[in-house]
């Protein structure tokens, strides 16, 4: 089962101009009752390069600092995604909810 803000290694190749590349975390955001029922997932890839853009969120996956990329979000499908890193804590989880939220609602 994929769940909501567990971290995966996915495989987020081929892209196309400038949508982020390569195999790399990425957050799962899509709600637990889609991830059931379909075989894609909505992401926001994880970068390592930090450029404290407004709808980018700080975390850190491992022990390796980073920014959730929710300005990046793509439906893919559930094969591009190997093995779970870790669930998100309630922080980041609020933090990523407020940015959405931000981005998409208001």
């Amino acid at each position: 089962m994929v769940n909501q803000y567990d971290v995966f290694w996915g495989n987020l190749d081929p892209t196309i101009g400038g949508e982020m590349k390569k195999t790399r975390p990425c957050v799962v955001v899509s709600p637990n009752e889609l991830n059931k029922h379909l075989s894609t997932v909505i992401i926001a890839p994880v970068t390592s390069t930090i450029r404290n853009y407004p709808y980018r969120v700080e975390c850190n996956i491992g022990s390796k600092m980073g920014e959730i990329a929710l300005d990046q979000l793509r439906c893919i499908d559930k094969s591009r995604l190997s093995h779970v890193l870790e669930k998100l804590p309630p922080d980041i989880i609020v933090k990523i909810k407020n940015v959405i939220d931000a981005m998409l609602v208001k």
